[in-house]
């Protein structure tokens, strides 16, 4: 399904105004329909790379904000161009960053807000608010507003079910434009904030847009490492409800994994592990390190030491319920063509060693990578379990689409004993 333009086109107005004209559509102009009565989503949508892309004629507008392929490849050619590091994901900041360099002052339609995935219309929100930073800091506030509803075709009626509110401007503007937030989200229903962007910018708004109850959706991969699992630690700490879009790409792996240990004769095998190595895309450990604390807390291995290597890994000594040691190792594998998330797991081994069985040794690695780094050193003598995860490479609207349809109004308790864990083994 292709993402979808509101119904109307939007009405710029005086940010006061925007409460009042709401409340006039849904009890004026739509006396029979009160609106959809689901859930507000407030996104934070810089999209830094595509309005560089496009600034610089290197992309064609309009700015959308969605992460469609033309972007991503454009993206890729400039890490190239700009002789980056081939392992570089595409639509990090550094790329950003290295566009901004480059001279280039073409101009297009600013789409951002209005053009909404048709897995997020699908759900039928009341209201979608977007905050939409322009590259010019200077930029005025501009706040514009608009009925929507899913298509027809899309199982759509012939009433807007909601609307579409933009706040556009340069940071100042909008940190000054939240002030009209509230009104805008009714207390009668939840509101969920998706921080479309890396965790290190803007910190200030970030602060103010996920105040609690609001429910929060972030990427521990877009950001600096530390950063990004002492935050996503935090946030769940103070009992706010956390949805980590880079937990929820672990899936795959956890569930291969736990299927690889189901058959009865190897379930024994889970209490005899002697060490653990992960290999993630580049120097972005975060996706390894949760799924390492994943394991560690399934398994009641409690941390011992950890130590960063001058390779860029990270290693780690736990000790097991029965006090006998685990070695752990997350390093950094370049990647011709990485991911568009960074940090995303390539492979994995698992050495367990019963008493009195065989050393057994499971292999798990991505499609995309084959599994011979990890079958070196030494697994001659041992039983050879390897399995190849399906991983996923659906778009982030998607990812956000199936955390907004469950509804959850409290963290993944899963994640909620992983994060911390994860935050020592990065300090």
């Amino acid at each position: 399904m292709s993402p979808q333009l509101t119904l109307q086109t939007p009405l710029e107005l005086p940010p006061t105004e925007v409460p009042g004209y709401l409340e006039q559509l849904w009890t004026k102009d739509q006396p029979s329909s009160q609106g959809a009565h689901t859930f507000c989503l407030l996104v934070w949508q810089p999209a830094w790379v595509e309005q560089q892309l496009v600034r610089t004629g290197r992309l064609n507008g309009p700015i959308t904000g969605v992460q469609r392929e033309e972007v991503i490849t454009a993206a890729r050619q400039m890490v190239i161009d700009g002789d980056l590091p081939l392992s570089m994901s595409p639509l990090t900041s550094s790329v950003s960053d290295a566009i901004s360099n480059l001279p280039g002052e073409h101009q297009s339609e600013d789409l951002r807000g209005q053009h909404i995935d048709a897995a997020v219309s699908a759900l039928r929100p009341r209201r979608l608010i977007t905050l939409a930073p322009s590259l010019d800091r200077n930029h005025p506030l501009e706040t514009l507003v608009a009925a929507y509803c899913p298509l027809p075709e899309e199982g759509g009626g012939t009433a807007a079910c909601g609307d579409v509110v933009v706040l556009r401007g340069g940071h100042d503007a909008l940190t000054q434009g939240l002030s009209i937030l509230q009104p805008l989200l009714p207390e009668d229903l939840p509101s969920w904030v998706w921080w479309n962007g890396s965790l290190d910018e803007a910190p200030e708004l970030l602060e103010q847009l996920t105040i609690r109850p609001r429910r929060l959706i972030l990427d521990s991969a877009m950001g600096n490492p530390t950063h990004c699992l002492n935050l996503l630690r935090d946030r769940i700490a103070g009992g706010q409800s956390v949805n980590d879009l880079n937990w929820l790409r672990l899936r795959s792996w956890r569930e291969t994994l736990a299927m690889v240990f189901d058959p009865p004769q190897r379930r024994n095998a889970l209490g005899h592990v002697v060490q653990l190595d992960i290999d993630v895309e580049t120097a972005h450990p975060v996706q390894g390190l949760l799924l390492a604390a994943w394991i560690a807390d399934r398994l009641n291995w409690t941390l011992s030491s950890r130590q960063s290597e001058t390779d860029g890994s990270i290693t780690a000594l736990f000790k097991r319920a029965d006090s006998e040691p685990v070695k752990l190792r997350v390093a950094p594998v370049s990647m011709g063509q990485p991911s568009i998330h960074p940090g995303q797991i390539v492979g994995l081994r698992l050495i367990c060693q019963p008493e009195g069985l065989p050393a057994a040794c499971v292999i798990l690695c991505a499609e995309s990578g084959g599994c011979m780094r990890l079958e070196a050193g030494g697994m001659a003598n041992m039983e050879l379990i390897e399995e190849v995860v399906p991983v996923q490479h659906s778009p982030v609207e998607a990812d956000v689409a199936r955390l907004l349809e469950g509804g959850h109004d409290t963290t993944n308790p899963l994640l909620a004993a992983a994060a911390p864990l994860a935050a020592k083994l990065i300090q």
